[in-house]
């Protein structure tokens, strides 16, 4: 989905209807900060706004998520092309966090490998040191590739308000986890729970 032509198309909607960012935000109950995300492509509307924000903009959900109005005959087609982009948005999801988990694995195999070397083998002192400094650079590297793929598969979802975002790296790496829920805390209602991962954005 194109965020950036869903958000002039939500700008361009609004303005029809003659309202301002915070009237919107208003009949909303969120902010005019929100709905500003929006309009410049840095965010799509949580899936529980959706049906409200379209009513308020007299628009269905099949053209918010085109961008665009849709004409009866065309309807249909524009209907199965936002199911695929859906479709292939979960797919290239699993396939980010199947490639955190093989770095991840790979990273800590490599590292405990050359922690054995090194403390096992006699050794001069350089070649202990530099083989420390190898140990230490494929760990980081390979533990900041893993948290940035698995940041970037889908969002996380707030069961207190189901607003879906994406977790700072700090927040990520210091919150408690489970295989499917991650303890955080929600930018929109402010409150820290164990969120649960969605494929989709």
């Amino acid at each position: 989905m194109d965020q950036i032509k869903i958000g002039h198309f939500i700008s361009q909607m609004r303005k029809e209807k003659g309202l301002t960012q915070k009237q919107l935000g208003e009949e909303l109950l969120i902010s005019d900060k929100t709905v500003s995300k929006w309009e410049t492509g840095k965010g799509l509307p949580e899936v529980s706004l959706m049906l409200p924000l379209c009513e308020k903009l007299g628009i269905n959900v099949n053209e918010l998520l085109t961008g665009e109005r849709i004409p009866d005959e065309d309807y249909k087609k524009k209907a199965e092309e936002n199911i695929m982009d859906i479709m292939r948005e979960k797919e290239e999801s699993i396939r980010k966090i199947i490639i955190s988990v093989i770095i991840g694995v790979i990273t800590l195999l490599a590292s405990y490998t050359l922690i054995i070397i090194i403390g096992t083998f006699e050794m001069e002192t350089w070649t202990r040191v530099l083989l420390s400094m190898i140990t230490f650079i494929i760990f980081t590297g390979g533990l900041t590739v893993t948290v940035m793929e698995d940041i970037s598969a889908g969002t996380f979802e707030c069961k207190h308000c189901g607003a879906r975002f994406v977790p700072s790296a700090k927040a990520y790496l210091m919150g408690p986890h489970t295989l499917t829920k991650r303890k955080l805390t929600c930018p929109k209602c402010g409150k820290r729970s164990y969120c649960k991962r969605r494929l989709t954005h």
